[in-house]
């Protein structure tokens, strides 16, 4: 399944490139939240408010409300992944939350499943140079991607990892890496950074994992 992409930088439509902005910036959005409406599941991340420089909160909630959105960015407490869900968003994206330098914080995980429900849950295992990264990816910690995945398997219903390294890159998601993940988990697998075309993500799709495709869509590469 191809997942499109939005990034919220200061009331626009962004892309990073290793965690920095990349060419792609624009407040006319209209056009694209038509031709996503035909997709099952977006994407919304407000990378202000994951940076700790603020947040689009009116944005975000305009989006939601036209889209099918699982929603992260600065969800660092279970309350505010509440308030995310009770603004529409059909799944709450928890990254930083869930790890410390040394050690996945499994007593967060375990709390945000008991009190909202696995079901609602995508945890975000990126990594940088095969760490964990966290804190708008300026951080990195000592934990790898499968390790994060086979501590916090219980209390999510899916992982969304991005490979920073080729995140913006359009150089491609390396399938050594996707193969790994799958194996690491039973849970629903969705892989972002550097996905270029939609013959990649029908590869990625015949391993049984999802694709989250952003700067292809709006450089043109991938038609949506």
């Amino acid at each position: 399944m191809l997942i499109p992409l939005i990034d919220v930088m200061d009331g626009k439509v962004v892309h990073l490139e290793h965690g920095h902005v990349s060419s792609i910036s624009f407040d006319e959005f209209q056009p694209w939240l038509k031709k996503f409406e035909k997709y099952p599941l977006i994407q919304l991340v407000d990378l202000d408010a994951a940076m700790g420089k603020g947040s689009n909160h009116d944005l975000m909630r305009k989006i939601m409300g036209r889209l099918p959105c699982q929603v992260g960015g600065g969800l660092r407490t279970v309350e505010m992944a509440k308030e995310v869900l009770a603004a529409g968003a059909r799944r709450a994206i928890i990254g930083s939350a869930l790890f410390e330098e040394k050690e996945v914080n499994v007593g967060y995980a375990q709390r945000a499943a008991r009190e909202i429900g696995a079901g609602k849950l995508v945890f975000a295992v990126d990594a940088k140079a095969g760490r964990v990264a966290v804190k708008g990816w300026k951080v990195s910690t000592a934990i790898t991607a499968v390790d994060a995945m086979q501590q916090l398997e219980p209390y999510c219903n899916a992982f969304l990892y991005t490979h920073v390294d080729a995140e913006g890159m359009l150089v491609g998601f390396p399938k050594d890496v996707a193969r790994e993940l799958r194996a690491a988990t039973k849970r629903q697998l969705i892989l972002s950074g550097g996905i270029r075309s939609l013959d990649e993500v029908a590869d990625f799709d015949a391993m049984e994992c999802d694709a989250v495709v952003g700067l292809a869509i709006y450089k043109g590469l991938v038609a949506v």
